[in-house]
């Protein structure tokens, strides 16, 4: 049998996660898949890079999180197709997923994958949800 957590056990744990982050982490854009854990050496050429807000993801509820505030580089670095994102502290990774255009099913999606130099690069969607529901 799988563990099992209540909600608030769930909310919890996500929660940490965002704390671990920190306030105002960067959101890299990158192609190619994502490396094997986040543990792993940057892959990929950097397409955008997006200073999140502070408070970057709304209360957890239900085990789950959502994006809060405006998720958005004015101005891409490179031109590119995104294929993963890394959240990070300075150096250190601390979430890492899949990316793929609004309805692709990616841990997280964008307006538009296939970005230009110059271009805006809009998040619209992304929920970290805990196991053990």
């Amino acid at each position: 049998m799988a563990f099992q957590f209540s909600a608030a056990a769930r909310n919890a744990a996500i929660d940490a996660i965002e704390t671990a982050a920190g306030t105002g982490p960067t959101l890299e854009i990158r192609s190619g898949a994502a490396p094997a854990t986040c543990a792993t050496a940057d892959s990929g050429t950097v397409l955008a890079t997006l200073a999140l807000p502070s408070d970057w993801l709304a209360a957890a509820s239900g085990g789950s999180k959502t994006i809060s505030g405006t998720w958005q580089d004015l101005s891409a670095d490179a031109t590119g197709t995104a294929g993963h994102f890394r959240v990070k502290q300075g150096a250190t990774c601390h979430i890492q997923g899949s990316i793929t255009a609004t309805g692709g099913g990616g841990d997280m999606t964008l307006d538009n994958t296939s970005i230009a130099v110059g271009q805006q690069v809009t998040v619209t969607a992304f929920t970290l949800t805990a196991g053990g529901a």
